[in-house]
């Protein structure tokens, strides 16, 4: 078990006691979707120069309110989303133009604590591990390709690892009306698994995941 493994089990450890405080007890379940758009590469050694690739996300979103515990709102929120990643290179001297998307389905599961109004505004923080899962890849090359005198292996790889894990964090603003409450909210998750195999007679070492999300909720209370 390596150290990625390690550092993604204690953050699951930590998600899941949050709701085990002692504090002024709640039972606020929350349901709603999501959606908004990221901004993606992909980590290589050996390194490749990279764009920001723009991809979107969207899914539902599901948060239980255990507790207030003195000034801060403790619980935890769970995602099902659809999210578009992958890498746009950086290729200069010429006009050649390559990125790949990578679909997946990716499920957060965030330990979520807010300070604020229990009617008004709110600031947050999430911060959890996420898994996915890759169910389409597609490449898009300039008319004039061509991929000589330049690091290619990717090129001809479609992704070995189809499961993705990792570490996901942001910071947000919540405002509570009655007609439900709105949430916008930046992210940014950070792979701790590889798309390409790393063993010693694999070309890359590393290639995970890196996206920042800037996405817009809305949730409406089931309970309160």
């Amino acid at each position: 078990m390596n150290y990625n493994h390690i550092l993604f089990i204690i953050l699951l450890s930590f998600s899941l006691p949050i709701t085990a405080q002692m504090g002024e007890q709640r039972s606020n379940w929350a349901i709603g979707i999501n959606g908004g758009v990221n901004l993606n590469s992909v980590t290589f050694n050996p390194k490749i120069k990279e764009n920001l690739l723009l991809g979107t996300t969207g899914g539902i979103t599901a948060r239980y309110i255990s507790e207030k515990y003195f000034a801060m709102i403790c619980g935890l929120q769970a995602e099902l989303n659809f999210a578009q990643r992958g890498w746009d290179e950086k290729i200069e001297n010429n006009t050649n133009t390559y990125s790949r998307t990578l679909n997946y389905i990716e499920f957060p599961f965030l330990a979520h604590l807010a300070f604020g109004k229990d009617r008004g505004g709110q600031f947050f923080l999430n911060l959890g591990p996420q898994l996915s899962y890759l169910i389409s890849e597609k490449d898009k090359k300039s008319s004039d390709w061509d991929a000589t005198e330049r690091t290619n292996a990717q090129y001809d790889l479609m992704v070995q690892n189809k499961f993705d894990y990792g570490i996901v964090g942001g910071a947000g603003v919540e405002v509570r009306t009655k007609a439900g409450n709105f949430l916008l909210e930046g992210r940014y998750y950070f792979g701790l698994a590889d798309i390409f195999n790393n063993s010693k007679k694999d070309y890359f070492g590393r290639s995970a995941n890196t996206s920042i999300c800037v996405k817009l909720s809305y949730l409406f209370d089931l309970t309160k």
